[in-house]
């Protein structure tokens, strides 16, 4: 069975070791790519510099504070690139703005968590992950009968 690729955009050493140790925890196997810089996150969504010769991600978790370009500059060049912009994105930042919010939606994001302040939410937060990958493929294999 093919594992779920999930690309990582996060530049806290904390929060990356957080998010992977939980990822592990999911009953979906899968495998983690990181990027710590929006600029990073854009080059491995659009194939390009060191990234060309990389598979895209099934499934992508953002944070929206990054080095150099923010997860709003990345959202938008993944739903501008014709290759990537069917690949669900979920934010998944410390923000709990309701403007961070709303400019994820405008911007097509699939999905809005934030993170937990807690080490044990973190299981929650792999919870709905998971929900969220089952829904949306269960919607998509339904969309095609």
């Amino acid at each position: 069975m093919k594992k779920l690729q999930i690309l990582l955009v996060e530049d806290n050493e904390g929060d990356i070791l957080l998010t992977t140790e939980a990822l592990e925890t999911m009953q979906i196997a899968n495998e983690i790519s990181v990027v710590k810089t929006g600029n990073e996150a854009i080059d491995y969504m659009t194939q390009s510099g060191d990234y060309t010769q990389i598979g895209l991600p099934d499934l992508v978790l953002l944070d929206i504070n990054l080095p150099i370009k923010n997860g709003f500059e990345v959202l938008s060049a993944i739903r501008a690139h014709e290759k990537s912009k069917h690949i669900p994105v979920i934010i998944l930042t410390t923000s709990s703005s309701i403007s961070d919010q709303s400019v994820s939606n405008r911007l097509k994001a699939n999905l809005f968590i934030t993170k937990p302040s807690e080490l044990n939410n973190y299981e929650q937060v792999v919870r709905m992950i998971e929900k969220f990958w089952m829904d949306f493929n269960r919607d998509r294999y339904l969309r095609n009968f």
